[in-house]
């Protein structure tokens, strides 16, 4: 299934990111100190390379967006989805950032509420996602827009990883 990305927002100007954007994503997330602290390695350009080529197991490339969220020239957030995982009904979004300057006024919250709204349109039924346990900010941000711990948690090397989900 492909989709339109234009259509997750109407607010922002939405585009799947290339190579040639890590710069741009590079220094979005490098001011985001807190979101590493919980979630370690430090962003780099290989972190961000090897985050755009990443699926999880099943998945081919023509199911994954690494998206840009952009008001006029400026990225204001990253978002990584990949549609029908973990199964056919479902949206998965792998991360999630936003321009720290943005952060705490609602904008994350409606970029979330505009893709929820199309994503349910377009005919699916839930959004799953994870948090690093422990990290107040992606609990308290997830938590405020509808999503809940499914029960399931796995560990990495470094965290552990706590699933949600919310139903469209």
């Amino acid at each position: 299934m492909r989709i339109d990305v234009s259509c997750f927002s109407g607010h922002y100007l939405v585009r799947c990111l290339k190579e040639e954007d890590i710069p741009e994503i590079l220094e979005l997330c490098r001011k985001n100190t807190l979101f590493y602290q919980y979630c370690p390695p430090f962003v780099s350009e290989e972190t961000i390379l090897a985050d755009m080529h990443a699926l999880p197991p099943r998945k081919e490339y023509k199911d994954k967006y690494y998206l840009g969220y952009y008001e006029g020239d400026r990225l204001t957030a990253v978002m990584d989805l990949i549609l029908e995982y973990p199964d056919t009904q479902t949206a998965f979004i792998g991360f999630f950032m936003m321009e720290i300057s943005v952060q705490k006024q609602g904008i994350g919250s409606q970029i979330i509420r505009e893709l929820c709204g199309h994503l349910k349109e377009t005919g699916f039924s839930a959004v799953r996602l994870g948090w690093v346990r422990g990290n107040p900010q992606a609990e308290s941000f997830w938590h405020k827009n509808g999503f809940v711990e499914t029960g399931v948690t796995y560990d990495t090397e470094n965290y552990t990883v706590i699933v949600a989900r919310k139903d469209l």
